[in-house]
């Protein structure tokens, strides 16, 4: 853990401005390098996050398990992931919570190599995912179950981010993988094959949650209350101006193509969820297919020990997301 704390350390991205005195200091892992990072970006890059008196850094760490690690080890005060991540933890006794949720939806392609015409040939052939028990692999499952390829017909490669992943379809290292839709745009236009899209096969998921120890809720109940305010206000920076989004894409993605700004624009900024709540439907699914698998009591697997959104009803009922998007719509 000494060495993941020292990594974070050389991780972090330096704020825009000198952080203020009276700032609270926070630090942000996200677990991705596409656009569905955008509202996590948007948050940093715009000072939202200093407009609530955080002194807030983003650090990368590729794969749920390993966000989860730095969450319980004390190196980062939150995690974006996939819903798989923090599920995991919290069975094996994690002091973790999902607090919020930012996408509801697995925006993922499944993506082959160009010669590979029909699913019955991805038996005996190598797929990445990101790491092993996350989001990703749980993608492949599901699309393997749909074509009746049993898991143990392929071999599954933990791969790491989806930039790598992408870059080994290239290379010819991977048969096939995952992607989001960004990254499974640049490999259509590579020629490679787009063989399903996984919300079609799972129309609910918990993509994109955020995660905290229940100890720090607890403990700093109000610096996480503005943490989730300046995450909500940032999907509604995002969401109400395609300039501004579009800004941040260039900055933080390198992408100086407009059209294919416009192209990551057209499934992100409107993919957000707004108030940053976790799908019910999806996280129940997901419960209920984990405990069918572990064979484990329902009662492990309740709702409630692993969500509290008590914090996003606070606001709620404060009348915060309505001023939000009252502003967002002024934009207009």
């Amino acid at each position: 853990m000494k060495l993941l704390g020292l990594g974070l350390l050389i991780a972090v991205e330096l704020g825009m401005a000198a952080p203020l005195a009276a700032q609270t200091r926070f630090i942000h892992a996200y677990s991705g390098t596409s656009s569905a990072q955008l509202t996590i970006w948007a948050a940093k890059d715009l000072g939202i996050f200093a407009k609530y008196g955080l002194d807030a850094d983003l650090v990368f760490i590729s794969g749920s398990a390993r966000g989860m690690q730095a969450l319980l080890g004390g190196s980062v005060q939150a995690v974006d992931s996939d819903g798989i991540g923090p599920i995991n933890a919290i069975l094996r006794g994690g002091d973790l919570v999902i607090v919020a949720g930012l996408i509801n939806k697995s925006l993922f392609k499944f993506v082959a190599q160009k010669e590979i015409a029909a699913p019955a040939q991805l038996r005996n052939k190598k797929i990445g995912v990101a790491n092993f028990g996350g989001s990703n692999e749980f993608a492949v499952l599901l699309a393997l179950k749909e074509w009746n390829i049993p898991k143990e017909a392929v071999t599954l490669v933990a791969a790491g981010g989806s930039a790598l992943r992408l870059a080994a379809l290239e290379k010819r290292a991977l048969d096939a993988t995952v992607l989001p839709y960004d990254h499974a745009l640049v490999a259509a236009r590579m020629g490679m094959k787009v063989m399903a899209d996984i919300p079609e096969l799972v129309p609910s998921f918990p993509d994109k949650v955020i995660t905290m120890r229940r100890s720090y809720l607890d403990r700093e109940r109000d610096h996480a209350k503005k943490y989730l305010q300046a995450l909500a206000e940032a999907v509604g920076q995002v969401s109400g101006n395609r300039e501004v989004a579009a800004g941040i894409l260039r900055k933080r993605l390198g992408i100086k193509d407009n059209k294919v700004i416009e192209e990551n624009l057209n499934i992100y900024s409107t993919a957000f969820s707004f108030p940053p709540r976790v799908g019910r439907t999806g996280l129940i699914g997901v419960l209920e297919q984990m405990q069918q698998q572990s064979g484990g009591s329902k009662s492990d697997y309740e709702l409630k020990r692993f969500l509290d959104e008590s914090l996003l009803d606070e606001l709620e009922r404060e009348g915060f997301y309505k001023k939000v998007a009252a502003s967002k719509d002024g934009r207009k």
